[in-house]
């Protein structure tokens, strides 16, 4: 696992520490979880009839089509291998050009356990290698974890041939902080959801960050606080809490969306910021405070350790700001009345809401996103049952003639 863990670190630029010697742990827990679900792969008898039988298979859909980013390849890799696997499948994943070798390493070490030609990986560019797995007549099922551009290409290839297709794409996640909820725990737990750790390089980072106006100056003195002393530096230096971002192009695309909000008339840069003088791509946290949810860092998924803060007082306003997306992936909520908690999360448009809690993802939960954030689960049984199988009905006459 540390091998994984320390390729990982060296090709995308996640902190060994506190990003990829967990991913690496994951695989472990993933394959064990989707193992123990084997069984569930089964039907029902429907009492329909007296005079016949009617019952429900669960098969395998055939050859899966599969395609993973490169922000946490191992764990995203993993929750498509296992679940499609364990329902029969056969797989060809295609890993992004920028970091394939863990995954490669992972695959290496699956062929020691599988039949041949069970777990397949190429690996290219998405316009040769992307394009062609998913205009190939021989795959039977697209599953495609990116960005929300991609996912609707991968849609309409899909509609081509009419075959299957699961997406998990973009996101632009509210984090809405309630003015009872001025506390250094929330504080730790909106930098968690943030996803600074991963530089912000995830679909679910809450990056639109709602505070109470009763509590802003307050809590964003705590949160500036607490960003200020994370260490950014070499991913496999065990003292760095942030690493790098991926590539160069990632990097010019992240620091152009913080000149442009900060920019802004009535913007506050609270930290962070641009560089001026850089070696590799590393950025610290970026706060910009007062925005306008109309601005575009406000509105459009930077993937980069950037949070736009808006200020709220009325509750409905807040949540009509949250749901003013095409982004409905994740979201935070930071109440301590439970009640007025579950209330805002039900009125979320988002497919997995989290309420005083800003982890990641755990085996188990349905994940996945609604609008264009992408369509299907992962992560859980039902994700395995509905993405990798097809449900058969079979109906027998108990009687033959008897039925027509």
């Amino acid at each position: 696992m540390e091998n994984l863990a320390r390729l990982s670190a060296a090709e995308n630029g996640n902190a060994i520490r506190t990003q990829t010697r967990g991913e690496a742990a994951f695989l472990v827990t993933c394959f064990r979880y989707f193992a123990g679900l084997a069984q569930e792969a089964k039907g029902e008898t429907i009492p329909i009839r007296t005079d016949a039988l009617d019952y429900t298979r669960r098969e395998p859909i055939g050859v899966v089509g599969a395609i993973v980013p490169w922000n946490a390849p191992l764990m995203l890799s993993a929750v498509k291998i296992a679940p499609a696997l364990t329902a029969g499948n056969t797989m060809v994943l295609k890993v992004a050009e920028v970091a394939p070798f863990a995954v490669l390493e992972l695959a290496r070490i699956c062929q020691a356990f599988l039949p041949p030609g069970v777990l397949n990986v190429v690996t290219g560019f998405g316009a040769e290698a992307g394009e062609a797995l998913t205009s190939h007549p021989g795959v039977d099922k697209l599953t495609f974890t990116g960005s929300t551009g991609v996912g609707r290409h991968i849609m309409a290839k899909a509609s081509e041939r009419v075959i299957p297709v699961s997406l998990e794409l973009g996101g632009k996640s509210p984090q809405i902080v309630y003015p009872d909820s001025d506390e250094e725990w929330v504080v730790v737990g909106v930098i968690a959801g943030m996803r600074f750790f991963r530089q912000g390089q995830s679909c679910t980072a809450g990056s639109r960050l709602f505070v109470h106006d009763d509590i802003f100056d307050s809590f964003m003195e705590k949160l500036i606080r607490k960003l200020s002393k994370l260490v950014v530096g070499d991913p496999l230096d065990e003292a760095s809490d942030m690493g790098s971002i991926t590539n160069k192009v990632q990097y010019d695309k992240v620091c152009e969306y913080i000149r442009d909000g900060a920019s802004q008339p009535g913007a506050r840069l609270m930290l962070g910021g641009v560089p001026k003088d850089s070696t590799g791509y590393f950025l610290r946290p970026t706060v910009i405070a007062d925005v306008d949810p109309a601005w575009r860092v406000a509105r459009e998924e930077i993937f980069g350790p950037v949070v736009c803060v808006i200020r709220w007082r009325d509750e409905d306003e807040v949540i009509a700001m949250a749901n003013d997306s095409h982004y409905g992936l994740a979201a935070f909520i930071w109440c301590q009345n439970i009640g007025s908690a579950l209330t805002a999360a039900h009125r979320i448009e988002a497919g997995w809401v989290q309420v005083n809690q800003g982890g990641g993802q755990f085996l188990g939960q349905s994940y996945g996103g609604v609008k264009s954030s992408g369509l299907g689960r992962e992560f859980s049984v039902d994700g395995m049952l509905e993405s990798y199988t097809v449900r058969k009905h079979i109906s027998v006459a108990l009687e033959p003639g008897s039925v027509r």
